[in-house]
């Protein structure tokens, strides 16, 4: 397994919408590649989700040194939270958020990722071993609820709770721009909702509210973004499977 020469290799990114930038690691098993999101806001930025981190993420967010970023974990796995120890300001769902203190396996699901036969396709560096793999620590600063609002200045987020892949899944929905950052509630390709902490009932509710949120663009956990009628096929289709 080759390392990487340079770490700005590790990540790469694209502009997905005004100020909004995605962010995945190429080389991570698909499984657990997943999104990250920076949104840069008039007075905060945000960064939403972090990573496996491997690889340092904050240095390559090219982020202002004078300006607060915060960042929040639309919930407690591996694939998001790995960075997240990098912020001084990190929010997360009440309903997982004792667990950001010791990101325990039974919470992060990290052993998943130390089992798989590849876990990376190169690796982060010539150290690395996937038996050593840890997620740091990153008490909470910041815990939410639904119908909390992350402001940035010229956005406005509501915070929507979306229980069923995990306990404390949520996701951000800029209603002032048609924006919905949709975690892993929602995103192209098989749901998964048989982790441990999952609950298919739970995630019923879950798609049945989000047949009734107004939006024009998804930006969801994993993948490409979606489009309301995209995303209400997707929700739909999981009720009529579960049914």
């Amino acid at each position: 397994m080759p390392a990487t020469d340079d770490a700005s290799d590790w990540f790469s990114r694209e502009t997905v919408g005004r100020d909004i930038t995605r962010i995945w690691e190429p080389y991570v098993h698909a499984y657990f590649r997943s999104n990250i999101f920076h949104v840069r806001g008039r007075d905060i930025d945000l960064v939403i989700d972090a990573g496996m981190g491997l690889v340092p993420l904050r240095p390559m967010l090219n982020l202002p040194g004078t300006k607060p970023v915060a960042a929040v974990a639309t919930h407690i796995h591996v694939d998001h939270v790995g960075g997240l120890n990098e912020f001084e300001t990190r929010a997360g769902h009440r309903e997982e958020a004792a667990f950001f203190a010791d990101m325990a396996d039974e919470h992060t699901l990290a052993h998943l990722f130390r089992a798989q036969p590849e876990p990376v396709r190169r690796s982060p560096d010539g150290a690395w071993s996937p038996r050593s793999f840890q997620v740091r620590p990153a008490p909470l600063t910041q815990i939410l609820e639904e119908g909390d609002k992350i402001e940035t200045g010229d956005r406005s987020l509501r915070v929507l709770h979306f229980p069923g892949h995990s306990p404390g899944s949520i996701g951000l929905l800029d209603e002032g721009h048609g924006e919905f950052f949709a975690g892993d509630a929602v995103y192209r390709g098989r749901l998964i909702d048989d982790l441990p902490g999952s609950d298919v009932q739970a995630y019923r509710k879950t798609m049945q509210q989000l047949l009734q949120i107004e939006f024009s663009r998804a930006y969801c956990g994993h993948g490409e973004p979606i489009d309301q009628n995209e995303l209400r096929s997707i929700a739909r289709a999981y009720l009529d499977s579960t049914s």
